[in-house]
């Protein structure tokens, strides 16, 4: 592959080279300032000449055969409704997009859904040693396993998938039937994350109420790997509300669901509400992996302080797991997983990233997007304990809003005049020449906010930006009663005019 482009790196000094799912990413915060060069740099991993012709995005510059998350059509959705609301809709980007992206969707699909059962393994993605084994390499037990993250992203996927198709379809009938089908995908893949197997081999664990990866082992035994981590949250950022005028607006889409609802009833008693049984605030409809009963659980670990919810931002790893490491035991070797705030104490990946209990951003903003989502869905009327066990209760839009709070705090002065961002450092502390010069981290210490990693990480680490200017502009009564496209506009436009 010849590389010739200006590409948009994850750090000019530690990681001086390209990766998919950091550009996705960088390209949120680069369109605050250079729009265009954003949607170059999304359109760059889809042409020809840096995807492969079965349909696979480079991963990273020294490894085009790893996967990383699929978060470009996410991206691309974001940076066309932004777009739109300037006045200059550009339906040609968004087509080009999805044409690259439903190859790659392909390819998903047809190569890492080992069993053809809409469970998906993508290897590591992007989470480096999140796991008691290293995702990519082949187990040291045999067989499989069954990722509850690698499912939850292509639930993502399908939702992104199918509202761009839904744009589309305005302009070209065609599309309609292709929404559907991403519908349909990513109803299986919902079935598939909770199916109730003949050994009750999924991933959803009722009695704990948490997602795990399912570990499948060559002599037809599974075990769910109880490690609480960002692998058993991600599936609650698989959560899209969309308006009530989608259903008017899309009579052979409708028409399909129902035959799909006629044909197989059972399934939809697993998913989260999607009928016209069940509408939220305003008519509006949901598609998420979770329903009602999981959010809660889920958000019950996600705001414990004891476990994620930490005083700088949801953590990569429970807490939980310092005095209560997973352990896993074979031929004599012990595999361990443990609760580790700052860097790695292993050399799994190079060592020198960490997804065992640091604060990562660009994961949080997909949290943040999933609690909006769930609040424009469910109202006033769905209320969390917040942080839990408090005894302090939250509507989901108040939650999103604490959260990204203590996420701006990694930055801000302290009642002590000290950044937590820049930790013991004296110099970037008290330096007049240095103390005001924001470094944008890699990840960020579990429990005190500390930068760590790569220091100018300012691609994935600088969706702060957006996520600060959103709760400035943005009231719970604007969230709940304003449609995202009409709030997308007016928030827009108040950027443009300062």
């Amino acid at each position: 592959m010849l590389n010739s482009d200006i590409i948009s790196m994850p750090d000019k000094w530690e990681y001086p080279w390209y990766a998919a799912w950091d550009l996705a990413f960088h390209t949120i915060a680069l369109s605050l300032v250079d729009f265009d060069f954003a949607k170059d740099q999304l359109l760059l991993m889809l042409r020809n000449l840096y995807a492969h012709p079965n349909g696979q995005i480079p991963a990273y510059e020294w490894n085009f055969s790893d996967v990383n998350p699929p978060v470009h059509a996410w991206a691309t959705l974001f940076l066309y409704n932004i777009e739109k609301e300037l006045g200059r809709s550009d339906l040609r980007f968004l087509e080009r997009s999805f044409q690259g992206l439903m190859q790659n969707f392909n390819w998903w699909v047809n190569r890492k859904d080992p069993t053809g059962k809409n469970v998906f393994a993508g290897g590591f993605l992007g989470l480096d040693n999140i796991g008691v084994f290293d995702r990519s390499a082949p187990l040291p037990t045999g067989g499989h396993l069954d990722q509850a993250d690698g499912t939850a992203w292509m639930a993502f996927y399908c939702q992104n998938m199918l509202e761009i198709a839904l744009i589309l379809t305005e302009y070209d009938q065609v599309y309609e039937d292709i929404a559907f089908r991403f519908m349909e995908h990513f109803l299986w893949i919902t079935y598939a994350m909770d199916r109730i197997g003949e050994h009750h081999d999924e991933m959803w664990d009722s009695k704990e109420g948490f997602f795990y990866d399912l570990l499948h082992l060559p002599n037809g035994d599974a075990m769910r790997l109880k490690i609480r981590s960002l692998v058993g949250l991600l599936p609650l950022c698989a959560s899209t509300v969309f308006e009530s005028e989608v259903v008017t607006r899309n009579p052979r889409m409708m028409e399909l669901v129902e035959i799909f609802k006629q044909r197989h009833p059972d399934l939809l008693n697993h998913i989260a509400p999607a009928d016209s049984k069940f509408k939220g605030y305003a008519e509006r409809r949901l598609l998420s992996v979770c329903n009602k009963e999981k959010v809660e659980k889920i958000l019950a670990y996600l705001l414990d302080e004891n476990e994620f919810f930490g005083p700088y931002g949801i953590r990569s790893l429970s807490r939980y797991h310092l005095e209560h490491p997973f352990a896993f035991h074979l031929s004599g070797q012990e595999y361990k997983v443990q609760y580790l705030p700052a860097e790695s104490n292993t050399g799994m990946f190079g060592g020198n990233s960490n997804w065992r209990g640091p604060v990562w951003m660009p994961v949080n903003v997909l949290i943040i997007r999933a609690l909006l989502n769930l609040y424009q869905f469910y109202g006033t009327e769905l209320k969390v304990e917040c942080p839990t066990h408090s005894g302090q209760y939250m509507t989901l839009f108040e939650v999103a809003k604490e959260l990204a709070r203590r996420l701006s705090s990694i930055f801000l002065r302290d009642a002590n005049g000290r950044r937590p961002v820049y930790g013991g450092t004296k110099k970037f502390q008290e330096d007049p020449h240095w103390r005001d010069y924001i470094l944008f981290y890699e990840y960020f210490h579990g429990d005190n906010g500390a930068g760590l990693g790569a220091s100018h990480q300012t691609g994935w680490t600088g969706t702060i930006a957006r996520s600060i200017d959103l709760f400035a502009r943005m009231n719970p009564s604007d969230a709940l009663k304003t449609g995202k496209a009409d709030l997308v506009a007016r928030m827009t436009r108040e950027q443009v005019a300062g």
